[in-house]
């Protein structure tokens, strides 16, 4: 006989710790409840701080209104909140949090310290909770806040996030994709509170993953995140409905910006959520726009009146219910579609998306091996150009056996001396070719070597292979023509991925420029913090910038020998430069750039991995000798305006008749001919302008 069971009711514990699985699925929902608790508080500045994917530490830290002691006793405890009073008040609630669930859930399934103190307290005070209540930090200690130092604000830290939910743990497949969606979450909300400083980074790390500054408007904060590419490509909407009671705030891309997914920023009474509705019916906007398969940036921020939405229908808030949604989403579907047309001038120079291979001349030409009578061709198909043709300038100016100025911002005007031996000319030639070659025991960097060819593009090769340079449009783009195309080049890239490949060929194997004036590392590195400093790029609590540089420098002296015989940088047993590599003949890099390329020698190479280190160093390099302009003084005089006319012809001349010369060897990568870069794009054919110009 089978037996009724009988109903019990489930212990407090095990209640808190199921909704504690609701509320708090993974660290990244933990992170977000606690940023919507300091952004409720006030905050104009919030630091993040995560330990493997935020399972072995999460930490915030923000400058709000903080908690006053006598609240600390229950700030974890389940249902207590100070934005709610009664339910009448979801009618109308404007803050992120209102159920006092957050921190209640956070404390069920890790170890939760709370450091807060408000603007009026004389102290900070500090208390550590489990399952909702005060604990003892350690034995025979009670477990009453305890007074200490600190500023303004909370930090909360929430440590071994799930221990005592073995399953829950296991399921998470690895901490960096956890980190991931961190900043995803960080991102987000730091688009959409751009007038809040958001830093977000890895315990440990020197350099931030998320860094914005309070005093950013919303497209610098996109351009930060996102990136250039979509920030230069943005519409910015806003519109008011009355009728329907909301008001819309959007940035969107354009038609010239497009990826594989959709990027979805949308926040609902500055609540973050998704809306499978919403997202769909932006997409079909862009149909008719985009590329098949390519899909938007959108971020939307809809204030809709508190009444007319509910709020409470998600454990974690993700989504809400409002009324009239079929009429608000048809009226943000029309007001981004007439700003998508009213903007469809601006695609101008964008209409050419990838780059077509290369063009088919032979086609025009009769073959060799046929003895048949040749065939006129048409005028609007000749080539009237040579990309063998030498010009006079070419021999009169900046010849690389003489010294060549170079002006550095941390050491004055110093000059470097060319070695002619070693010098690079073919960024990928054969080691056949090089007689004096040296051994290279590195796997690495016949890895390296290896990629660069795979992700070539034959079609983009072809074309710096054979071009013809046309002339500097300004201090970044060139015009060069090949065959019966013109092409707008985004050099600066380019010229990053072709010190790249002169780097991988001759590695170990470089000429010397000799600094006639040692440069004094110290000081670069001071100055390079001075400039991120007047950014507002450098995190909070840093060690003092003396202090950094010479850590810096240090570490830059004991890697000395390294440094010389793989990438001919001469570093002194006292701390100065003297000598870096010739990577073209005859050409210098932008000075300006040292005092930068220093620092990151010094934060972002991993000196204790060889393979890593050589990678990040290679890159490094690259970045250094791209092609970037010298940098106009501020208020100069006469005599200095002189000398940076002097110094920007030089620069340009180094383009045309260094840098250009060298894409002829040039293993063209993929990622340039992406219509998503623009970095070479075809502008006119010589058919298409042949018949304008007949008709004027």
């Amino acid at each position: 006989m089978t037996t009724v069971p009988s109903i019990k009711r489930l212990d407090q514990t095990v209640i808190n710790r199921i909704a504690a699985g609701e509320i708090i699925q993974r660290p990244a929902n933990a992170l977000k409840e606690l940023i919507e608790n300091s952004l409720d508080a006030g905050a104009t500045q919030i630091q993040i701080l995560v330990k493997e994917g935020g399972l072995k530490l999460l930490q915030i830290q923000d400058n709000g209104h903080g908690i006053r002691k006598e609240d600390m006793a229950i700030v974890c405890e389940r249902f207590t909140t100070s934005k709610l009073k009664k339910f009448e008040d979801l009618a109308q609630i404007a803050t992120y949090g209102f159920r006092g669930e957050a921190l209640s859930s956070i404390s069920h399934v890790s170890h939760v310290t709370i450091t807060t103190k408000t603007k009026d307290a004389p102290c900070a005070f500090r208390a550590t909770y489990s399952d909702g209540k005060l604990v003892s930090p350690r034995p025979n200690v009670s477990a009453d806040p305890k007074p200490c130092a600190g500023n303004n604000g909370t930090q909360i830290t929430a440590e071994d996030l799930f221990y005592n939910v073995a399953t829950r743990r296991r399921a998470f497949k690895a901490p960096s994709e956890e980190y991931n969606r961190i900043l995803d979450v960080v991102s987000r909300y730091a688009v959409h509170n751009y007038s809040v400083s958001f830093t977000c980074r890895k315990q440990g790390g020197t350099v931030s993953d998320v860094q914005t500054s309070s005093t950013s408007n919303i497209t610098d904060t996109i351009r930060q995140i996102y990136g250039s590419s979509v920030a230069s490509e943005l519409l910015h909407v806003e519109k008011e409905f009355p009728q329907l009671e909301y008001t819309l705030k959007a940035s969107i891309s354009n038609a010239n910006y497009h990826v594989k997914r959709t990027t979805m920023l949308l926040f609902i009474n500055h609540r973050l959520v998704e809306s499978t509705n919403i997202k769909r019916s932006i997409e079909n906007v862009y149909t008719a726009l985009l590329p098949k398969g390519s899909y938007p940036f959108v971020y939307l921020s809809l204030e809709i009146n508190p009444r007319n939405v509910d709020v409470n229908v998600h454990p974690t808030k993700r989504e809400v219910h409002f009324l009239n949604e079929e009429k608000i989403v048809d009226s943000i579907t029309s007001t981004l579609q007439e700003q998508l047309e009213g903007a469809n001038f601006s695609r101008t120079f964008y209409t050419q998306t990838t780059l077509p291979g290369a063009s088919q001349i032979e086609e025009d030409q009769p073959s060799s091996s046929t003895p048949t009578t040749t065939k006129k061709v048409a005028d609007y198909n000749l080539v009237r150009t040579d990309n063998r043709e030498t010009t006079l300038d070419t021999f009169v100016q900046h010849q690389h056996n003489t010294p060549l100025a170079a002006t550095s911002a941390a050491a004055g005007n110093d000059h470097m001396d060319v070695d002619d031996e070693g010098s690079s000319r073919r960024p990928m030639q054969s080691q056949r070719e090089k007689k004096l070659m040296k051994d290279m025991p590195f796997s690495k960097v016949h890895l390296l070597r290896s990629a660069v060819k795979k992700s070539e593009h034959p079609g983009l090769t072809k074309v710096f292979r054979d071009h013809k340079f046309v002339g500097c449009a300004d201090d970044t783009l060139a015009l060069i023509q090949h065959d019966r195309d013109l092409y707008l080049v985004n050099y600066a890239v380019v010229s990053e991925e072709l010190f790249y490949q002169v780097v991988l060929a001759e590695f170990s194997n470089f000429g010397k420029l000799q600094l006639t004036s040692p440069v004094s590392i110290l000081e670069c590195i001071k100055l390079a913090l001075d400039v991120e400093e007047k950014e507002g790029s450098l995190p909070d609590r840093l060690q003092p910038k003396d202090v950094i540089a010479m850590k810096i420098r240090d570490t830059l002296v004991k890697h000395q020998e390294l440094l010389d015989e793989q990438f001919s940088i001469v570093v002194t047993r006292e701390g100065y430069l003297t000598a870096l590599p010739m990577l073209l003949k005859g050409y210098v890099p932008t000075m300006d750039k040292l005092p930068l390329f220093l620092l990151r020698l010094g934060t972002e190479v991993n000196w204790k991995e060889e393979d890593e280190c050589f990678d990040v160093v290679t890159r490094e390099l690259a970045m250094f000798y791209s092609a970037e302009p010298p940098l106009q003084p501020a208020g100069a005089d006469e005599a200095e305006q002189g000398q940076y006319k002097k110094e920007h012809e030089k620069y340009l001349w180094q383009v045309q008749h260094l840098i250009f010369p060298g894409l002829l060897h040039f293993i063209a990568p993929q990622n340039l001919a992406g219509g998503d870069g623009g970095y070479v794009t075809r502008l006119a054919r010589l058919t298409d302008l042949y018949k304008i110009f007949e008709r004027c």
